[in-house]
């Protein structure tokens, strides 16, 4: 039988690379046959990632049916209330502790939303592989998203050693500690004192010494810090547009802004990003949101 899934596609010869950074990222789904496309292998993942696509894939022997959820670390988001599909997830994939149902959508300051626990241990609590990198998170308790893994990547490249750098929607850190050790230095803000906590246990478990975790609200940040910057990230896609001018009050002139949105159109927020002052715009899709919605980032360089 076949089914069709999330596929990432690489050259044949990135193809055993991958494959074992997908085990480690605990993302590859064992299920399902690596595709053979042409020059390229697509891989099976288990949730939408940064430049997967849908593939039609042969199912594995023996392969059992499951409930469609996402896998974050070692717990499984689910998409329906169903006890018994949970517990049949949480018995097929030895990795998973915990099988949770979101209660609410992400909302408030502290972009947090309610988890009722279906199967397996009762915890919001798990520990994410991301390219050499290990973060503790709580979904309920701090905002994370594993399908920015690529960005952080790409992003990262991007960095030079002497380069400034502010995340003024940190979380518990991803961002931060993957950019840290391109980074001269790397200042890590966020409202939510359980994302601080979460992401000070992050920094020393990454053992990266060059990150300065601070508790504030993005507002206060140009009061606050005694530096422009080179290089700003902002992840914050419901409502980052209101903190943009804070956000050009910090960088440097010639500094760049990685600003993530939620967007319905095209160009969307282009208007506004040019009349704060930012000259050289490249606007590219994340990965789709919604039925006619998007994540989107705008890399801005400003004047």
């Amino acid at each position: 039988m076949t089914v069709e899934q999330w596929g990432v596609r690489v050259p044949v010869r990135q193809g055993e690379e991958t494959r074992q950074a997908l085990i480690g990222e605990e993302a590859l789904d064992v299920t399902l046959k690596v595709l053979h496309d042409g020059d390229g292998l697509v891989f099976p993942v288990l949730v939408e990632r940064d430049g997967a696509a849908r593939y039609v894939f042969e199912e594995q022997p023996g392969r059992i049916e499951l409930p469609r959820h996402e896998q974050v670390g070692g717990i499984a988001i689910m998409q329906e209330n169903d006890p018994d599909g949970a517990a049949l997830i949480l018995a097929s994939r030895p990795s998973l502790h915990t099988v949770l149902f979101p209660e609410s959508q992400v909302s408030g300051e502290y972009r947090t939303r309610k988890y009722a626990v279906l199967a397996g241990t009762p915890t919001t609590r798990t520990e994410v592989v991301e390219h050499g990198h290990r973060f503790v998170v709580d979904l309920a308790g701090a905002y994370f998203s594993a399908r920015l893994s690529t960005e952080r990547q790409r992003v990262f490249e991007q960095v030079c050693e002497w380069e400034r750098v502010l995340d003024m929607f940190a979380g518990v850190g991803p961002f931060a500690i993957t950019l840290a050790p391109r980074a001269s230095l790397m200042v890590a803000a966020d409202l939510n004192p359980q994302a601080i906590l979460l992401m000070i246990e992050n920094i020393r478990k990454n053992r990266v010494a060059n990150v300065i975790p601070v508790l504030a609200d993005a507002r206060r940040l140009e009061k606050i810090l005694p530096w422009k910057f080179d290089r700003i990230i902002m992840n914050l896609p419901l409502a980052g547009t209101e903190f943009l001018p804070e956000a050009f009050r910090l960088v440097r002139p010639g500094g760049t802004i990685h600003f993530y949105s939620l967007v319905s159109k095209e160009g969307e927020h282009l208007a506004r990003v040019k009349e704060l002052g930012g000259f050289l715009v490249t606007e590219r899709v994340v990965r789709s949101y919604s039925p006619g919605q998007w994540h989107a980032v705008y890399d801005i360089v400003v004047r």
